[in-house]
């Protein structure tokens, strides 16, 4: 069976999580930050840009000429909007902690080099989508904004409110119904509130070649090479992903939807216009 999803490991300083030769995703890596007040870390990105996530804590970022103090404002994911500072291709930065942090390291293959930049929380976009026990909370924080100033990775989170699905009605991005739809990979991580928690990530191909249940937990994460992916949180927990992806189709985020259950928009169009 292909792996595709990796278990949560505590490890203090940098893990890599999905690497960079990973059998399943082309364009993607991620790895995770875990850092002591006071503890330094210097990288470089090499032939990926890089999406650096302040799950929680603060610290101070330099990069190409440009520095960021003391950033981020949450003591976990559940706790607000995040900053994110953008490391393009070919870089270097350096990173210092200001208080016990944790950061996603968001990697995606890029060759155009750009400037770094930050976006603090106040510029996440907002979205709440879906209604009865599909609504969720979207959070665009590489998106639409990440026009001209990253070449290709597309970030952001999603808040499952508990027993609710996200990612739903399920829809896929692999390529298959191409041109309209965009062929880009996916990495989900998860963290659940209170932490004990779990969620069940869904993964399915319509000729059912995959079709698999896996019980998610607090730091676990998920490699989403094609196919369609709901998730849902458990009963009295609150489940949170990130999410990054990238592809050689470009940015444009248009997912295909299961034409089995398309149904369900389309009755909430419906419901929406009623009350027009």
């Amino acid at each position: 069976m292909v792996k595709r999803l990796y278990r949560a490991r505590e490890r203090k300083g940098y893990q890599e999580i999905i690497g960079t030769e990973d059998p399943v995703l082309d364009y993607l890596s991620f790895g995770k930050l875990q850092l002591e007040k006071g503890e330094k870390y210097r990288e470089k990105t090499h032939g990926y840009e890089v999406a650096l996530v302040i799950l929680s804590g603060k610290i101070s970022i330099s990069s190409q000429g440009k520095e960021w103090r003391r950033v981020g404002s949450r003591n976990s994911v559940f706790e607000g909007k995040a900053t994110t500072i953008y490391i393009p291709c070919s870089s270097e930065y350096d990173l210092t902690a200001e208080s016990a942090a944790e950061v996603a390291v968001c990697k995606a293959k890029a060759d155009k080099k750009f400037e770094p930049f930050i976006i603090l929380p106040e510029e996440v976009v907002v979205n709440r989508r879906g209604r009865d026990t599909w609504q969720r909370e979207v959070h665009d924080i590489i998106v639409e904004n990440g026009r001209n100033r990253v070449h290709r990775i597309v970030v952001g989170e999603t808040f499952n409110h508990p027993g609710h699905w996200s990612s739903f009605p399920p829809h896929k991005h692999d390529g298959e119904h191409a041109p309209e739809e965009p062929d880009l990979e996916e990495v989900y991580h998860y963290q659940l509130s209170p932490r004990q928690g779990f969620g069940v990530q869904l993964h399915y191909t319509k000729d059912l070649c995959i079709d698999d249940a896996y019980i998610v937990r607090h730091g676990d994460s998920f490699a989403i090479d094609r196919g369609y992916h709901p998730v849902s949180a458990g009963g009295g927990y609150q489940l949170y992903y990130l999410w990054f992806l990238a592809g050689k189709s470009g940015r444009l985020l248009n997912p295909f939807d299961d034409p089995d259950h398309r149904w369900l928009k389309n009755e909430s169009k419906k419901e929406m216009g009623a009350f027009l």
